[in-house]
């Protein structure tokens, strides 16, 4: 352990004394915090407004990531750091008491109670031992994913890096290995821009559970392990009352955040950098993404290549993500998708996504200016099940076939068609969280086209039951330049019938589908 424990104590009251002073909106004023240069780009929206998309994103399309550590131990899936402390679970709509969580009890069944094995006793049993990232990442490119992401922390306050700053981090404890350099190793080997994702900002308000105690039962009363001083650089100190939000409103937590983030981005220079928030802590928060800007252009020779992701509109400034969820329509900055195959963590009995759903909505997602960035769901151990490998092979022989009208294209006039009874387009982007909503079938197309608009190409998000009929590329829809000179389909067989007249392009029912189950794709010219 590189930090004695009088300094621990020393850091969490001094912390705490800050969280109490800390008011309701709390802000850190600029001079508090670093300088964002040497570069062009300073801590306000104008000047990231400067921020240009860079190609290799807007080619990429299509992603993987490595939602992996600690949590996944107990084979409970995600938060089981928050909600293994909640012996009271409460119903946000009704106020009801519902109990323990299931997560409490399993860990009191396996584990303990909270207040003598908590978290911090879970960490030691990530070890890792099955983690072959180097063969992952090939089998990642093959499946075609064109960049992949690595947890960084997620809000269980560990880091998967080699940090000088913090003790609770993956080289000193649990696998003993520096997770974020070796992914990256792997990333580079095979061509791929890396990427982090940070999840730490919420932590901070999210984490406060540990800090409680049963109300009822033989250890009513009895402070969980959080409360004890020694482990309060993990659980972090206790909120001022009021300090309840996704993000913390403590001017000193905010500057804890942006110190431990700008090491992790200066230690290994990510191409993409995730956040779990909306932009995070305002100007703080501003600091930090110009430090990422300035510091990945000095990097690079002067070329920008940074990308930033969270989760609000970006008017330019970063790229959007969406968790679990989709835009309703094209949109006029490129931005991203961020789902799992199955649960973020581990899970027993889970169940996963199909390749055919992946890919729909990857051809979705595409038509929409929009990347898709999928968790491949690893075991505790590191490696994957046989279910998974099976839907990443699926996922990659749909690629091999596709991959020219996903990758490098952009969207064209309109993102698709939708049969009548498809979701209302309009709710879906306010209801967030909206993938559970959509369900594609053949009648759901979609259109990318070839950077020079030059040629279009079409999908069929389901396997068709009949002849396919596109009422955009009718001869007398107002969407055509010229006439359509061929059609072909991605791993077609043959010669592929079809016809446009004015009112559609009806093309005939394949008499064979290159991969049942999944979406066909075709690819169109036009006559001169």
């Amino acid at each position: 352990m590189r930090f004695p424990l009088a300094a621990i104590i020393l850091s969490s009251l001094l912390s705490s004394v800050t969280c109490i002073k800390a008011e309701e909106n709390g802000t850190v004023p600029a001079k508090e915090l670093p300088p964002t240069g040497p570069g062009r780009f300073e801590a306000t929206d104008a000047s990231l407004k400067q921020y240009a998309y860079p190609d290799w994103f807007r080619d990429a399309k299509f992603g993987i990531w490595a939602h992996w550590g600690p949590q996944a131990v107990p084979r409970h899936g995600d938060w089981y750091a928050r909600k293994m402390y909640i012996s009271d679970d409460i119903d946000k709509k009704t106020g009801q008491h519902k109990g323990p969580s299931s997560d409490y009890t399993d860990h009191m069944a396996r584990f303990g109670h909270p207040s003598e094995k908590g978290y911090k006793d879970i960490i030691p049993l990530w070890t890792a031992e099955k983690w072959d990232p180097e063969t992952l990442m090939a089998l990642y490119k093959k499946a075609g994913a064109k960049y992949f992401v690595s947890m960084g922390t997620h809000h269980d306050n560990f880091f998967m890096w080699d940090s000088k700053i913090h003790r609770w981090n993956s080289v000193n404890m649990g696998p003993k290995k520096d997770v974020v350099a070796l992914w990256q190793k792997a990333a580079k080997a095979n061509g791929l821009p890396f990427g982090v994702s940070e999840h730490l900002g919420a932590s901070y308000t999210w984490f406060q559970t540990a800090h409680g105690a049963d109300a009822n039962g033989p250890k009513k009363g009895v402070p969980y392990d959080g409360n004890d001083p020694q482990y309060q650089d993990l659980y972090h100190s206790k909120a001022a009352p009021g300090d309840t939000s996704w993000l913390s409103n403590n001017p000193q937590w905010q500057k804890e955040w942006n110190a431990e983030i700008r090491e992790l981005i200066d230690l290994y220079h990510p191409d993409l950098l995730y956040s779990d928030s909306k932009l995070p802590f305002g100007d703080v928060g501003r600091n930090m993404i110009a430090h990422f800007y300035n510091s990945n252009e000095a990097f690079n020779g002067g070329k920008l290549t940074a990308v930033y992701n969270c989760k609000e509109p970006s008017e330019g400034r970063f790229v959007q993500d969406i968790e679990r969820g989709v835009k309703d329509d094209i949109s006029p900055y490129p931005w991203q998708t961020d789902t799992s195959i199955g649960d973020w963590f581990y899970s027993t009995g889970q169940k996963y996504k199909t390749a055919a759903e992946v890919t729909s909505m990857l051809c979705d997602i595409v038509s929409k200016n929009g990347n898709l960035l999928i968790n491949v769901v690893q075991t505790p151990e590191g490696d994957l099940e046989p279910d998974v490998l099976a839907i990443v092979d699926g996922i990659g022989k749909w690629t091999a076939l596709n991959g020219e009208g996903i990758y490098a294209t952009r969207p064209w006039k309109i993102s698709g068609e939708n049969p009548p009874a498809a979701v209302s387009a309009t709710s879906l982007e306010k209801i967030g969280f909206n993938e559970r909503l959509i369900k594609f079938s053949d009648k759901n197309i979609r259109f990318t086209a070839s950077k020079d608009a030059k040629i279009l190409y079409v999908f069929a998000l389901g396997e068709p039951q009949g002849d396919i009929t596109i009422k955009a590329l009718g001869s007398s829809s107002g969407k055509l330049e010229q006439p359509i000179a061929s059609v072909t389909m991605f791993g077609g067989e043959g010669d592929l019938a079809w016809k446009q007249n004015p009112e559609a392009l009806v093309i005939t029912k394949p008499a064979k589908f290159p991969l049942p189950g999944m979406p066909l794709g075709f690819k169109i010219t036009f006559k001169e």
